[in-house]
Order: structure tokens, then C-alpha cells, then sequence
């Protein structure tokens, strides 16, 4: 069974009915629905299409926050050659061209100064302005083909506005009462941040996800971490906004203090980018996926690759082999003895520091007695994803009476199954999962299987009860 989940982003390419189910089939765990592209109204007709083709899954919906981008290249791309002088000017809805790109945002051409670079998409591609005024002439110093609606990054100082922006807060309301599982946050630079878009959202039952991609959100990730259900480490503004030599030893920090915090932890941009367009990745790409696997990475997205590239399924069913192959190498007792939950957890409520010393003690006896399964009785999910940071070798099954939590344990690491039981009792939960284990072919008579759960006295949010079940 495939640990490392994997997202998905939805776009012209993989919109239809078909591509939706063909990318199912392939292993995607986490659809991801952006709503820079597009009206609210279209963002909303996608959430309902890909709610009813795949009722099981978790729909990740994302909003750019300050994100400016630039109008559209189209599908097939336009090539930017250095040297070569080009004109920025604010418009809505018009194509971008090779003499003339178009800004999707007010008041931001007038405060460029000659000199300023601005980078477009993942920073592949630069400009250098020349001159400024109504329309602002730039010179090409780092070409490439762009195609879509990039990103354009400005100067830091540029980008002020705080979350929600107005544009966001109109997408929030829009959305409140749709069936989604996990809202991504883009530029997340503080706790407050994260909790404005909370309160503007006002779904508790959504998980909240923030997208690590300044320096401010790198320096405060502590206090984010604390406020938000998951983590991105979204690579493309990092690595724009940072010295991009920086990135990868950013990627293993997030990733390493987000989940001691049981936090689940996706890794994004650039995954398998050739294979928008080339049957296979680049060797480099390969290493790089595999290495988000053994830094312990909860999930892996794809953006381009699935949204606008050549063979969505295709790019999906090579993430898995990768994937596979790669938590075969993966350090599991090492990565468990080597985590510090309760130093982590520090002064956090009674509940957290019970749950961290409950899925440390189970997870141990998991590994001494050779467990064939660890099974999380949650009704939140924080069970589940509390015992998933310790990244036991077993499969976890969970078992809970939402839905809406069974979907949204598909972004969390190793969570292999989710059975769905509004029994409360010890032993009966017990007795479901082990039936639901031996169906899957899991367990057999005499195998160790062990059981956490929350009792009445602890709280739902409190893991206090774990026990050894021996297979009958």
C-alpha cells in the first residue's frame, strides 16, 4: 500500500468527467481546485463535478490571496526571448502576447521602479524594467516558454495586502456551503493570517491549510503551525522570494516541524513539470520526489503536470511507481526514535500532550511486537494523524463516524483506509477493524493489531486509550 499521497490539480486538461475518473484510477488521493483561474462560478461548478464522480476523496480548494498574475499565454505557450523589450500594462481578461503582457491586478504597474525584476511562474523566466509609467517597458534577461496564467512576483514590497483579501473574502462567502474537505491559504505570513481566513470561512469542520512561501511565513511557522490542520511548502514563491539555493534545506525544516506537530505536510511545484508535455521525468525529478518521500513528506502535488499537461493519468500512475520505490527505502524506525513529540508539544493543553504520549506509546508497541496494523478510532481525524507522524512500516486503518474526516485522512501519510461507524465502544470498534483488516488481507489468526481511541472522559479530541488485540 502507497504511503505518500498524492494532490492533484484540476484544469483545462483534466476537467472533463473522463480525465476526473481515469485520475482516480490512477491514485490521486486530494483533488486540488485553484480559484485564480476562472469565476467563483466555474471554481464552484468544478467542486460539484468532481464531488460526484469521486464521492470518496478529498476536494483541496485554493485561493491566491495577493497573487498577481498575468493574462493568459494559452494552452500551447509563448516563448520570451532575452533581450528582447516588452510592455506591462493592467488589463482584465486579455490575452498575454510576446511584445505585450497583460496584469491582472490595479494599482500595481504605477508602483514599479526601473531596475525592479519581476519573475514570471516559478521564476524560470524574468523581466527587468527599463521604464515606467501608464505602461512600464521591460527587457526579457531570463527567457523560457510560459504558458497558462503565471504568477508575476514583484518586489516584496509590493505585496502589503493582508488576508483575506478583499477579492478572497468575496471567494470564501461564495464557497461556504459547498462540499469541500481542506481550504489552501496562499502567502500565509502569520498565525493572524491564517486566522482572519478561518473567521471569514467560519467552517470548522474544513481543514485549514497554509502555504509556506515567504519569509515571513518561514520565520513564524511556529506559530502558523499552531493555528492551521496542515502545512504546503510551496516551492515555486520560495523559491522566487528566497535564495533558491535555500529551498531544498527549507523543504526539510517544514516538513520535519510540521508533522511533530501531527501536522500533515504536502510538497509542491515542479514534482514531474516535463511531463506536462514528455512521456517521462527527468532523472532529476525522479530524485527530487523521492527525496520529499524520505524527508517525510505526508503528500505530493502536482500542478501543471495534471492541469494543462498531455496525459494527466499518465504523469499520475509514474508519481506512484515513484513513489512506491521510494518508501521502500524510507528509514521508519529510524524516523519515529527520532522524533521529539513531547518536547514539540511543549506547554500545549493537557489534550495535546496526552495524545502525543498515547501514539508514542502505541507506536512502540506497534514496532516491539511486530504489529501488522495500527488502528485510529477518531471522530476529528487527530488521532489518526498523531499516530501518522511517528511513520510507522504498518498500515493505519481509521475508523470514524464523519465523512467528511474520511476524506480529509487522505492527505495524511500512511492512512491507508477509513472505515466508516458511529459505534462507540472499545470492543466493537476493535472487532470492526479487525474484520475490516483480515477483509483486506491484512491480518490473520495470531497477528498483533493495536487499537487507539478517545474515551468520554478525555474528549473528543483526546486520545488517552490504547490496547494490543491479538487476531482471533
Amino acid at each position: 500500500m502507497r504511503r505518500t499521497k498524492i494532490v492533484a490539480t484540476i484544469g483545462p486538461a483534466s476537467e472533463s468527467p473522463e480525465r476526473i475518473t481515469e485520475l482516480l484510477e490512477a491514485g490521486v488521493d486530494v483533488f486540488r481546485l485553484s480559484l485564480a483561474h476562472g469565476s467563483v462560478e466555474e471554481g464552484i461548478a468544478r467542486i460539484r463535478l468532481v464531488r460526484s464522480l469521486a464521492p470518496k476523496a478529498a476536494i483541496m480548494v485554493d485561493i491566491p490571496g495577493p497573487k498577481i498574475r498575468a493574462g493568459s499565454f494559452g494552452t500551447q505557450g509563448v516563448e520570451l526571448i532575452v533581450g528582447r523589450v516588452i510592455q506591462l500594462t493592467a488589463a482584465f481578461g486579455e490575452a498575454s502576447t510576446a511584445e505585450r503582457i497583460t496584469v491582472e491586478r490595479e494599482g500595481v504597474i504605477d508602483k514599479l521602479r526601473v531596475g525592479d525584476d519581476v519573475h514570471i511562474g516559478d521564476g524560470g523566466v524574468s523581466l527587468r524594467v527599463l521604464s515606467t509609467g501608464s505602461e512600464v517597458t521591460a527587457e526579457v534577461v531570463a527567457g523560457g516558454t510560459v504558458m497558462g496564467k503565471p504568477g508575476l512576483s514583484l518586489p516584496s514590497s509590493l505585496m502589503n495586502d493582508r488576508l483575506p483579501t478583499d477579492d478572497d473574502r468575496a471567494r470564501l462567502e461564495a464557497i461556504r456551503d459547498e462540499d469541500f474537505d481542506i481550504l489552501a491559504i496562499s502567502f500565509v505570513r502569520s498565525d493572524y493570517d491564517a486566522v482572519s481566513v478561518k473567521s471569514v470561512l467560519s467552517r470548522p469542520d474544513i481543514m485549514i491549510m497554509a502555504k509556506i512561501e515567504t519569509q515571513e511565513g518561514v520565520d513564524n511557522l511556529s506559530s502558523i503551525v499552531e493555528v492551521c490542520d496542515s502545512i504546503m511548502v510551496a516551492r515555486g514563491d520560495l523559491g522566487v522570494r528566497l535564495p533558491i539555493e535555500n529551498v531544498p534545506h527549507l523543504q526539510k525544516s517544514i516538513v520535519r516541524q510540521a508533522i511533530q506537530f501531527a501536522r500533515p505536510v504536502v510538497v509542491a511545484t515542479q514534482m514531474l513539470e516535463s511531463m506536462t508535455h514528455a512521456h517521462v521525468p527527468t532523472r532529476a525529478e525522479v530524485t527530487d520526489v523521492a527525496n520529499a518521500v524520505l524527508d517525510g513528506a505526508s503528500a505530493v502535488m502536482l500542478s501543471a503536470e495534471t492541469a494543462i499537461g498531455s496525459d494527466p493519468a499518465g504523469v499520475v500512475r509514474t508519481m506512484d511507481r515513484i513513489l512506491r520505490r521510494a518508501e521502500e527505502g524510507f528509514d521508519y524506525e529510524g524516523w519515529g526514535a527520532g522524533l521529539d513529540v513531547q518536547r514539540a508539544v511543549g506547554e500545549r493543553s493537557h489534550a495535546v500532550r496526552i495524545t502525543a504520549a498515547i501514539t508514542g506509546a502505541a507506536w512502540r508497541a506497534a514496532m516491539e511486537e511486530g504489529a501488522v496494523a495500527i488502528v485510529a478510532c477518531t471522530r476529528s481525524g487527530m488521532t489518526a494523524r498523531a499516530i501518522s507522524r511517528f511513520r510507522p512500516p504498518m498500515p493505519i486503518l481509521a475508523i470514524t463516524p464523519n465523512s467528511a474526516t474520511a476524506r480529509q485522512l487522505g492527505s495524511s501519510w500512511g492512512v491507508n483506509d477509513v472505515v466508516i461507524s458511529s459505534e462507540t465502544d472499545m470492543s466493537q470498534l476493535a472487532d470492526i477493524a479487525v474484520a475490516r483488516l483480515k477483509e483486506l488481507g491484512i491480518a490473520q489468526p495470531g497477528d498483533a493489531v493495536v487499537v487507539m481511541a478517545g474515551s468520554q472522559r478525555g474528549g473528543a479530541q483526546t486520545t488517552d486509550t490504547v490496547r494490543m488485540v491479538i487476531v482471533d
